[in-house]
């Protein structure tokens, strides 16, 4: 049996080994902080994973399922195996331990150690249940679990003529994820939960009941208080339903997914007799040093304060403890940080702190909107000063703020944290330095300020340099914010401007940039970077300064330099698609079509084989038009009465509206007259970023107007505005701006509230939080707009005015003009030849690209059917 010492070959002393069994997340901390912290001059590291993969993001799994290539999973640059003395043993299963001779066996040969640290992770565990084996079942828990859930899922999807009907077993962090994981891949979803709801390791019952409403609006089944007693196959022998016990009655399943918690992989600790917790784990002491004092563990494997630790953060900080004590300091595991944030689903939820009050005299303050699908809960000492912790279910934004003030005084009232439109400060002059601001890499304010100042080296005066020094925000992300903000009061207090610049070109913000262009008249980038900035611009600048030229009516966007300015989409007028391809979008104005325009925009996707979908915005989209064909394309949809839907650019994308007072009974203003007249009013209005506008006939709300950045909502006397709503990743209800408006006082205050917006916001700011940032919030907007406050309303009527004399149709513009067609070409030096690359499979009677694993399999010559 071989044997592999690491021993100095040159005369010098032979570097101490350190052997790590495990390549998961915790593993790769610990050897970049050996790294980091100069260990290899001392140490050798091997890291034994039995994975064929090299250590990758687990939290992100679920992405995997939306075509995502598992390499994008994988942390680091890489980088970190090439180190001399770092060897990473992928696909190798370390087999035994010998405690005497200090050795590891893995693959047939022995390794000898120093330092053992056992990072082995935990295992999905499988309930007994009869039939748990049937071809059909799995679990989720690493990459293959996933893609052999995959292939099986897509599998049965083109054998079968409905949907396929999967059920996950458990209701939480995992099983909501796997739920989301069959959805994502066209399958019905039903999750059973053995507990009373959702989520009970992390949210209580009124907010594991909201939780579910949301989850089942989504389509998702959910069944609680259910335990699963027998999974029943089919004549196929594969998973054909499941049975629930005390006559819960059964379901028609085709596939089944355990995720019903994990187990410590401790099975190596256990063979060679080292303390094992009483539910499992490797028993450590605050050093994360087991009974052998040579062997450490690390992770979900290590039971440390009469627990395991089943979060990334916790396991972040073992790694940590280790490495220094490895280097010969003293650090300990004090505890852990429990808190979570995630999106399941789609569906925000946080926990924090004491979040079941399980502390004498603690007070719960809540907040709770059935309709609106959102539940917070704050848990307060029993003198409601000192927060401790914390549940936040569909609505998770106020969290950065929250989690590193526990064990701090609030300072404010606890409802102003909860309630819309409250007052929810994400400042950082309160918090404790001790306060933790990343708990994925236990990083506290204290750490972030002392790296501002340059404390401990070069002093770090921009949100990377932070992140660079200090691994805050370098893993989930959801502290940056707070990080930001500490960065910005820390210079700030040292009197050093913070800037606004745009980016190294320009040393003013983009609404300094759009009032120098307005008042001066320049109508050129080349002009403006000459007068006002330094070199050539890039591409943070150009496509500001693009979209500010447009803004302002100064001519087509394809017009002259404008084109070399436009971001990708902008440059052909179309979304570009993952497969190069491109959508086309025409505009239906207040979701408002004939049937003759409905049979035209299907005979255009038949003839040209374009994918179609409704889209969000009650308008048609058409998928994997080639660059070549959006001319001939849009020469048919406009011959049929149609026009651009800028679905390619930041500016107005639609008026979503309910039928209102024309069909429903309940309707009580014309909401399909109003959104038509304010979509043709403001199409093509070209802003910071895409503008969405919602319009209901009464208060029923169903065009869902406050989601939107302007929605009006009918009433009796006329309509009500609401400003600043928006969904994507910090959804926002808008806020109520104005009452029982005429529709001529309603189309000037909408006027003159997006105009003011176009002019002030920063560059990709949305109106949300342009209000939230500028000086004022809305009571400034809205006496800007309403009282006049600055003067400018003539001006911004005016501006409107202007705009929508001057509006042209850009894709109508285009054909037209045979310089601006030249564009629109697959290959420069053969226009007529077609992109021979793309790729495409049926897929419930339309076409969708292939996949990289579809397009493997033709390579090697299995039939699939497709068209190219």
């Amino acid at each position: 049996m071989d044997m592999d010492t690491s021993s100095g070959t040159d005369g010098s002393p032979a570097r101490k080994r350190l052997v790590v069994i495990g390549a998961g997340m915790v593993a790769h901390r610990l050897v970049e902080a050996m790294v980091e912290r100069g260990a290899t001059a001392d140490w050798t590291i091997d890291v034994f994973g039995e994975e064929s993969r090299p250590p990758y993001d687990r939290v992100a799994l679920t992405s995997f399922f939306s075509d995502r290539d598992p390499d994008d999973l994988v942390l680091g640059d890489g980088s970190l195996w090439a180190v001399d003395g770092v060897r990473l043993h992928r696909g190798v299963q370390a087999t035994a331990i010998d405690r005497d001779t200090r050795t590891v066996t893995a693959r047939g040969r022995t390794y000898a150690y120093d330092a053992l640290v056992l990072a082995t992770g935990s295992y999905a565990m499988v309930p007994p249940i009869d039939g748990k084996d049937t071809p059909g079942c799995f679990v989720y828990r690493t990459v293959d679990d996933v893609a052999e859930l995959r292939a099986y899922v897509n599998e049965l999807s083109d054998r079968l003529d409905r949907p396929v009907r999967g059920a996950v077993v458990g209701g939480g962090l995992l099983g909501l994820e796997a739920a989301g994981a069959l959805q994502a891949l066209g399958a019905q979803s039903t999750v059973i939960e053995f507990a009373p709801w959702l989520m009970p390791m992390q949210v209580d019952e009124a907010g594991g009941r909201t939780l579910r409403r949301i989850i089942e609006q989504l389509g998702v089944e959910v069944r609680t208080a259910t335990a699963t007693a027998k999974v029943r196959a089919n004549r196929r022998g594969t998973v054909g339903s499941m049975e629930f016990a005390d006559g819960g009655g059964h379901i028609d399943v085709d596939v089944v997914v355990f995720a019903t918690g994990v187990r410590p992989r401790d099975e190596l600790a256990r063979e060679v007799g080292l303390g094992i917790g009483e539910r499992g784990g490797v028993v450590c002491d605050d050093a994360c040093l087991t009974d052998d004092p040579s062997i450490y563990a690390i992770g979900e494997v290590a039971h440390i304060a009469g627990r395991t630790w089943g979060l990334v953060g916790p396991g972040y900080t073992m790694a940590e403890v280790v490495t220094d004590r490895l280097l010969g300091g003293d650090a300990t595991f004090t505890s852990g940080d429990l808190s979570t944030k995630l999106k399941l689903l789609g569906v925000d939820v946080a926990s924090f702190g004491d979040a079941f009050a399980g502390t004498e005299g603690s007070l719960e303050v809540v907040y709770a909107d059935p309709v609106g699908g959102v539940y917070k809960k704050l848990v307060m000492s029993d003198d409601a000063k000192t927060l401790l912790g914390g549940i936040l279910v569909g609505d998770a934004e106020a969290y950065a703020s929250l989690r590193p003030m526990v064990g701090s005084e609030l300072g404010s009232d606890p409802t102003a944290w909860l309630v819309p439109d409250g007052v929810t400060p994400i400042g950082g002059v309160s918090l404790p330095d001790e306060a933790s601001v990343c708990s994925c890499n236990n990083v506290s304010a204290g750490a972030i300020r002392c790296a501002v100042r340059g404390e401990s080296g070069e002093p770090c005066h921009d949100l990377g340099a932070v992140k660079g020094c200090t691994k805050a925000g370098t893993s989930c992300g959801s502290c940056l914010p707070l990080v930001k903000k500490l960065l910005d009061e820390e210079l700030t207090a040292a009197g050093i401007e913070t800037s606004n610049a745009l980016c190294e070109h320009f040393a003013m913000s983009r609404a300094q940039l759009f009032d120098v262009v307005r008042v001066t008249g320049i109508r050129t980038f080349s002009e403006l970077v000459a007068s006002h900035g330094t070199g050539r611009g890039c591409d943070i600048c150009r496509p500001v300064v693009a979209s500010v030229l447009a803004s302002l009516e100064t001519g087509h966007v394809l017009e002259g330099e404008a084109a070399a300015l436009q971001d990708t989409n902008d440059h052909v007028m179309a979304n570009m698609q993952k497969d190069g391809t491109y959508s086309v979008v025409p505009r239906i104005p207040g979701g408002e079509v004939t049937p003759e325009g409905l049979i035209a925009i299907g005979q255009v996707a038949a003839d040209f084989g374009l994918y179609t979908k409704i889209t969000g915005g009650q308008r048609i989209d058409l998928f994997g038009a080639r660059i070549d064909q959006l001319p001939l394309i849009w020469k048919r949809l406009i011959d049929a009465g149609f026009e651009s839907g800028h679905a390619y650019g930041k500016s107005l994308r639609t008026v979503k509206s309910c039928v209102g007072s024309t069909w429903c009974r309940y309707g009580v203003q014309d909401s399909v007259g109003l959104a038509i007249a304010l979509e043709l009013r403001y199409r093509g209005l070209r802003s910071p970023h895409k503008i969405k506008l919602g319009v209901s006939g009464c208060a029923r709300e169903c065009a869902e107007a406050r989601g939107k950045d302007v929605g009006v909502i009918a009433t009796d006397k006329g309509w009500n505005v609401y400003v600043g709503g928006n969904g994507g990743f910090t959804p926002r209800h808008a806020q109520l701006f104005a009452e029982d408006l005429t529709t001529e006082e309603l189309v000037a205050v909408i006027d003159r509230f997006l105009l003011y917006y176009v002019r002030t916001a920063d560059r990709l700011q949305r109106t949300a939080a342009w209000l939230e940032s500028i000086e004022g919030g809305i009571d400034h907007v809205r006496s800007v707009v309403i009282d006049d406050s600055l003067g400018i309303v003539a001006d911004l009527d005016a501006a409107m005015a202007v705009h929508v004399d001057k509006y042209e149709d850009e894709w109508a513009a285009t054909l037209a003009d045979p310089d601006k067609l030249k564009k629109f070409t697959s290959f420069v030096n053969s226009p007529d030849t077609p992109d021979p690359d793309l790729v495409y499979v049926d897929e419930r009677g339309q076409r969708r690209p292939a996949t990289p694993q579809e397009r493997a399999t033709l390579i090697a010559g299995t039939t699939l059917e497709v068209r190219s």
